[in-house]
């Protein structure tokens, strides 16, 4: 997998800057996650956007695994370089 972009901005509450910081632009960010329905027209966050955005990049990663596959997040551990969840060994 490739590296990722950045690694800043990797905590909780991060979810425009983080990926502001990945695609290189807040503006383009914000239109990413308003076609995505984290962020309404105003800019606000939803439902789905907040609960997004409570989530640390980590945890991030490990729901979209999670998500993919079918199986608990927890099974997954965090690659901060490349910004994805694989599986721990053994399982």
């Amino acid at each position: 997998m490739a590296k990722a972009k950045t690694t800043k901005h990797t905590g909780k509450n991060s979810l425009v800057k983080r990926l502001g910081a990945q695609v290189g632009s807040t503006s383009l960010a914000e239109n990413i996650l308003k076609k995505r329905g984290d962020l309404d027209n105003e800019g606000k966050l939803t439902k789905k956007g907040k609960k997004r955005n409570s989530m640390t990049a980590a945890e991030r990663a490990k729901d979209r695994a999670s998500k993919a596959s079918g199986r608990p997040a927890s099974d997954y551990k965090y690659d901060v370089k490349t910004n994805s969840a694989t599986l721990k060994k053994g399982r």
